[in-house]
């Protein structure tokens, strides 16, 4: 027998099922409805608002500064306002929303591989392996996250690949014990037994046997870290570590305009809307291929026969 015939993936139907349960979880719950609208408002704000013809989020005019929701001046409305320079806030919130996400969905995704690359490893193949990497998840989660990326953000300077590296860099190890603990007990199925008595090598058992069956809770952990590392990149650049001017970030917005809280809210309060309904969407989601939202997307594989 080929070691092509050794067993099947056993997850290729798996997240197609999981995809129509979650759109029919959502449906059927008021509040994942809600979370459904709430991200929907964002991304519709993130790709609409670039294609309008008003857009411009980086032309000043002071004579326009501070400029309140809805006001026109020279017969131009501007639906949030303008900032103490005169831009448009709707265009630089929309522009701001956008380098959000490249961020959160880049850094989601080096820190997956990474997570679970690692994790497969330490898992299939325990002993020295899994003692170092565990050991190194374990050093890392010993040092406070927000702290970890104040310290490297000023050594290695603010830039957007900076934050992202960064920020995919320290996400890796929840991926990594999830990826584990799910490669400790498949390795253990029979599928996987019969495969290695067989000839199979260990990469071959990991890329068509663990890979396929760990990959759908990693999409349930990924959709969680990524309003996490959205909320980590804002309050970065809202410390002037993150992104930085010309270029719009929602923390920086927020910063720019907490001076202006008492006469002017909406300059620091629509950026910290625009996280909130963001993240709360994306967590409130994430919950529909859990077990907490009835489904659970990742149970148990079953051997294929």
């Amino acid at each position: 027998m080929s070691t092509t015939d050794m067993g099947k993936p056993l997850a290729t139907t798996r997240s197609f099922a999981g995809l129509r349960s979650a759109l029919h979880i959502i449906t059927q719950s008021y509040s994942m409805m809600l979370a459904a609208l709430l991200l929907l408002a964002v991304l519709l704000l993130i790709i609409i608002v670039p294609l309008t013809p008003g857009y411009d989020p980086y032309s000043q005019n002071l004579a326009v500064s501070l400029a309140t929701p809805f006001e026109t001046i020279d017969g131009r409305t501007y639906i949030f306002g303008t900032d103490t320079l005169g831009r448009d806030l709707l265009s630089r919130v929309a522009l701001a929303g956008r380098v959000s996400l490249l961020i959160g969905v880049s850094a989601v995704a080096i820190s997956l591989v990474i997570g679970v690359f690692l994790g497969l490893v330490a898992g299939f193949f325990r002993g020295v392996v899994e003692s170092a990497v565990m050991g190194l998840a374990d050093l890392q989660l010993s040092i406070p996250r927000v702290l970890l990326l104040i310290a490297v953000a000023a050594i290695v300077g603010p830039s957007i690949a900076n934050l992202t590296i960064l920020l995919g860099l320290t996400s890796w190890v929840v991926y990594g014990r999830v990826a584990r603990a799910m490669a400790l007990s498949l390795r253990e199925r029979e599928f996987v037994l019969s495969a290695v008595t067989q000839g199979a090598s260990a990469a071959w058992n990991i890329r068509k046997h663990l890979l396929p069956n760990v990959l759908p809770q990693m999409l349930i952990v990924g959709s969680f870290e990524l309003g996490q590392i959205i909320v980590f990149e804002a309050s970065l650049s809202y410390l002037g570590l993150g992104i930085q001017p010309p270029l719009p970030s929602w923390g920086m917005m927020i910063s720019e305009g907490q001076e202006y809280l008492e006469t002017d809210p909406w300059i620091a309060l629509l950026p910290g809307i625009a996280i909130f309904m963001l993240v709360t969407g994306v967590q409130f989601l994430s919950q529909a291929f859990t077990s907490e939202g009835q489904f659970d997307l990742a149970s148990p594989p079953k051997a294929s026969t």
